[in-house]
């Protein structure tokens, strides 16, 4: 029987809120110990399960209650019929507690246990060293530990969390292990879906240990994961719908050599259900714009005094792809910032509000990626990704505006604090143009009567399960290939007709 796993929770915690979890169940009746048993046999399962044919188990334990569940995953391994050795990095000496409880049921079911000297590693490497408490950076013994797992070429289980990856921000702090297999447990946590997280995590497993939901309920969220089952919804259309009830989107950009990203934007706008287009660009590009979309009204614009008309009967602009950084890209995003309108602001507009040439105006959207956010914070690129969702909360309360930011593991933050993340995508995304029609798509939802926060957490998670279906091809993605798969997915998931 082939087996399917459970979609995961949408609900992320960070380290202090899973302690607290761990906790209260803890407090309400549940042993600690039972706890770490629990845990050690759903790692065991999902090991088991990922590699029905190994033989052999070598775990890396340190001194909390995370090496605590690997002593019992090896003791169930050694009743199993494995070989196993656990090399203990941490000084064996100084467990206690429900750790001590369970590295004695390991020596007592045969276990081999000995001290971590570099010995060489076999079988699947189990990575119980370091939990979800670790704030610094790896120190020694511990970091040439994972060194070594990460050295071996072998197949790699982690026990709640790479050892190493932060569980509040997903940075590598200093070294982490890169699992094949990270089995996580009670609540998930932040680290596991953005920053770095996607080239150490592995396949992901989750067990809720059989927790109460009612005591995990009042543990408050972190983090909302999108999901299919949690997305915004756009409302189904009646059958005398019109276009004029599903709003009118003025896109500006495209100065001089930037065509592209304005149309990009454009096209993605149209075939999100946005009820009327205009393209203000220039007049240049408005032979390719009808060329390439007759059904949009494209306007060819020399100065900010002509987009003033066409700002005028728009409900939403989109303002940013291919705009530049020169005068007529500065004097047209002048005239959008006094305008009274909702607005996604992307790429050269971040740029130019980085600099603080405007101001941006109430109820808007701002979708930077991390160098972008960098220079609206006034900070480094490192600096944003070693706190992302931070980052994104920053941002949103600088500018009173939804802040998208991208990159995996995309972050969604309102000015109240909400923050949403999409950890879908796919490594073939990494190309010029995806951001321009991202930012379409929110326009249109937002044009479409969706708060400017549900409109751009729909249109992240749509564009990125896009990217990851069209991905799978491999090298060599277009932006433009997202756009109908984002239509596709968008009618599968929201129809029009209910």
């Amino acid at each position: 029987m082939l087996y399917s796993k459970p979609p995961l929770p949408d609900a992320l915690y960070s380290a202090a809120q899973a302690r607290d979890l761990d906790s209260r169940l803890i407090a309400a009746g549940t042993p600690g110990f039972e706890l770490m048993q629990r845990a050690a046999h759903a790692a065991w399962r999902a090991v088991r399960r990922r590699w029905p044919d190994a033989a052999h188990m070598t775990v890396l334990a340190g001194r909390g209650n995370n090496a605590g569940d690997g002593y019992l995953v090896a003791a169930l391994a050694q009743r199993a019929g494995w070989q196993v050795k656990v090399l203990a990095v941490g000084d064996t000496s100084a467990l206690t507690g429900d750790a001590k409880d369970a590295y004695k049921e390991a020596l007592g079911t045969g276990v081999g246990i000995a001290p971590w000297t570099q010995q060489s590693l076999e079988g699947v490497v189990l990575d119980a060293l370091l939990g979800t408490g670790l704030n610094g950076d790896v120190r020694e013994p511990y970091a040439c530990a994972i060194q070594a797992i990460n050295d071996s070429g072998l197949l790699v289980a982690a026990v709640d969390i790479p050892s190493g990856l932060s569980a509040d921000t997903g940075r590598t702090l200093g070294v982490a292990v890169r699992a094949d297999l990270t089995v996580t447990f009670i609540g998930l946590k932040v680290g596991l879906f953005t920053a770095d997280a996607a080239d150490l995590v592995g396949e992901l497993v989750f067990d809720d240990l059989q927790a109460d939901p009612a005591i995990v309920a009042h543990v408050p969220v972190s983090v909302k994961r999108l999901d299919t089952f949690n997305l915004p919804k756009l409302a189904p259309r009646p059958r005398t719908a019109h276009k004029g009830m599903f709003g009118r989107v003025l896109v500006i950009g495209g100065d001089h050599g930037f065509a592209g990203a304005a149309l990009l934007s454009t096209e993605s706008t149209l075939r999100s259900g946005a009820g009327m287009v205009t393209l203000a660009t220039r007049p240049e590009h408005v032979s390719a714009a009808l060329t390439r979309f007759p059904e949009v009204m494209s306007t060819g614009i020399s100065s900010a005094n002509q987009l003033m008309a066409l700002i005028e009967p728009a409900t939403v602009l989109v303002v940013g792809p291919g705009l530049g950084q020169h005068s007529w890209g500065r004097s047209l995003l002048s005239a959008a910032a006094n305008a009274d309108r909702p607005q996604v602001w992307d790429a050269d507009a971040l740029n130019q509000l980085a600099e603080g040439r405007v101001q941006l105006p109430k109820d808007c959207v701002i979708t930077p990626h991390p160098g972008e956010a960098a220079r609206l914070l006034g900070v480094s690129t490192q600096e944003i990704q070693a706190d992302r969702p931070a980052a994104a909360r920053a941002l949103a309360q600088k500018f009173n505006a939804v802040c998208v930011l991208k990159g995996m593991g995309s972050l969604i933050a309102n000015p109240k604090g909400d923050l949403a993340l999409c950890d879908h995508g796919h490594p073939a995304m990494a190309t010029g143009g995806l951001g321009d029609v991202l930012a379409g798509v929110i326009g249109a939802f937002i044009a479409q009567k969706m708060s400017a926060f549900d409109a751009a957490c729909l249109a992240v998670w749509l564009h990125a399960k896009a990217g990851e279906q069209v991905g799978q091809l491999g090298r060599g993605l277009a932006a433009a290939d997202l756009i109908p798969v984002i239509r596709a997915l968008l009618e599968e998931q929201q129809p029009c007709l209910s």
